[in-house]
C-alpha cells in the first residue's frame, strides 16, 4: 500500500498531460496526437479534399455551364496564352524580388470560396512578412462589413506587416498574377467576383451569398467601378449583378477597363481617400 501511495503521489507531481498508447506500445502525448490531426487537416486542404475543415457545395454541370460558358473558357485560355510572353517575365521578376527582399516562401496559398461555395486554394505572391498577425486584417474586414465606409485597404495607412515593395505589388495587382494558374485549372476566370476568404463568407447574410453564383475572377465589375472607393454593400450588389448578367460584351468591357482602374487604384494608394464617411460612388457602369 505504501508503495502504491508513493507512486500515486509521484504521478501527481508530474505534468498533467494526457497520454495515449501508440500501436507499438510506446506512450505518446495527447498534444502529439492533436498535432498529427492538424498536419492531416493541412494535407487535406492542399489536396482539396471535400471532407476538409471547410466543406464544399456540389454543383451540377448545368450550373457550371451557365457560370463558365464555352466562350468564356475560350477567352480565358486565349488571353492567357497570347499574353504568355508578357506575364511570365513579370512573374519571374516579382518572384525574384520577393525572394531577395524577404526570407520565406515566394508564394502564399490560402483557402478561398469559389463557385457555389466550393473551396479552392488561391495562389498569390507573398507580400507580408512570415508569421505576420492576421487578426488585425480580420477585425478591419469585419468593421467594413457592418459599416458603410469605403473599402480602403490597410496598405494606405502604412501596414508594417508588408515586405519591402509589398505595398506597390498590392496596389498594382502584381501580387495576384499567380492566380493565372487558378484560371488555367478552371477554378477561376479572368472576369468575375473576387474570391472571398472562408471567414468572410461565413459573415455573409443569406442574400449576399448569391455573390458566389459566378466563377471568381482576376478582375470584375467591382474592380472597375471604384473598388476602394465603394462600400462592402456596393461590392456585393455589383458582383450579384454580374452573376446574373454574364455576357461576352460585359466581360470585354470589364477587361478593357481593368488597366485604367489599376492606375486609379495605385493613385488612391499613394494618396489615400479620407476615412470619415463613405465617398459618393458613381453609378455602376456596364
Amino acid at each position: 500500500m505504501e508503495g502504491r501511495i508513493s507512486e500515486a503521489q509521484k504521478a501527481n507531481r508530474e505534468p498533467r498531460v494526457n497520454r495515449v498508447v501508440s500501436g507499438d506500445g510506446e506512450e505518446t502525448t495527447e498534444v502529439a496526437r492533436l498535432l498529427h490531426q492538424l498536419v492531416t487537416e493541412v494535407a487535406r486542404v492542399h489536396r482539396n479534399d471535400s471532407d476538409a475543415a471547410f466543406p464544399s457545395n456540389p454543383c451540377s454541370r448545368e450550373e457550371l455551364a451557365t457560370a463558365l460558358p464555352k466562350w468564356k473558357r475560350f477567352i480565358d485560355l486565349a488571353v492567357v496564352t497570347l499574353l504568355f510572353p508578357v506575364w511570365l517575365p513579370v512573374m519571374t521578376l516579382v518572384a525574384v524580388w520577393v525572394a531577395v527582399t524577404s526570407p520565406g516562401p515566394i508564394f502564399y496559398r490560402q483557402p478561398r470560396i469559389g463557385f457555389k461555395g466550393r473551396r479552392f486554394m488561391l495562389v498569390k505572391f507573398r507580400t507580408m512578412k512570415v508569421n505576420a498577425e492576421t487578426h488585425i486584417h480580420e477585425a478591419y474586414l469585419e468593421h467594413l462589413i457592418v459599416s458603410d465606409r469605403p473599402m480602403i485597404k490597410l496598405d494606405a495607412t502604412g501596414d508594417p506587416r508588408l515586405i519591402l515593395g509589398g505595398k506597390f505589388l498590392r496596389a498594382t495587382g502584381l501580387d495576384e498574377l499567380p492566380q493565372i494558374f487558378n484560371v488555367l485549372k478552371g477554378e477561376m476566370s479572368l472576369v468575375g467576383p473576387r474570391p472571398c476568404t472562408v471567414g468572410e463568407f461565413e459573415r455573409y447574410a443569406p442574400e449576399q451569398r448569391a455573390r458566389v453564383n459566378a466563377l471568381p475572377g482576376l478582375t470584375g465589375l467591382w474592380q472597375v467601378n471604384g473598388k476602394n472607393r465603394t462600400t462592402f454593400r456596393q461590392m456585393i450588389e455589383m458582383d450579384i449583378f454580374y452573376s446574373r448578367n454574364i455576357s461576352l460584351a460585359l466581360d470585354i468591357k470589364i477587361m478593357l477597363r481593368t488597366l485604367p482602374a489599376i492606375a486609379v487604384q495605385f493613385f488612391d494608394t499613394v494618396q489615400p481617400l479620407p476615412r470619415s464617411g463613405a465617398q459618393p460612388t458613381p453609378p455602376v457602369k456596364t
